[in-house]
């Protein structure tokens, strides 16, 4: 089975989009050219592209749909991407419980993002966490 190893997005604001992901989530830079930076959580890597590297020529194309972390305690987490400009916007409610199941944000650029719970990701993903 193929695994996830990286993600990648294209933003105008490459630096600040990277520096969001390191301080919100704790990613290593793990190479940086001028137009794009890489950062690592150790399993997956993020890579940001700014739109005048060579490889985007032609390609109008800026973010990606969402990104999810999942988390130990998500309300911690939840204050500490806020503390570093994320902006909440929904969530996804366990119907069978009423409970929230996952928290959507949106980080600087606007690019969307959720928190998950461990349980969550056991229970209804039914991912080994």
């Amino acid at each position: 089975m193929a695994k996830l190893r990286h993600i990648a997005m294209v933003v105008e604001e490459m630096e600040k989009t990277a520096k969001f992901y390191e301080k919100a989530f704790g990613m290593e830079r793990v190479r940086q050219t001028d137009t794009a930076i890489g950062l690592s959580d150790g399993v997956v890597s993020l890579v940001i592209i700014h739109p005048s590297n060579v490889n985007m020529k032609g390609d109008e194309r800026r973010g990606l749909h969402h990104l999810g972390f999942l988390v130990e305690d998500v309300d911690r987490e939840t204050e500490k991407v806020e503390a570093v400009g994320a902006v909440r916007h929904g969530a996804i409610i366990n119907s069978e419980k009423g409970t929230e199941s996952e928290r959507k944000f949106r980080d600087p650029n606007g690019q969307v993002f959720d928190l998950t719970s461990p349980s969550y990701a056991r229970d209804v993903w039914r991912v080994a966490v």
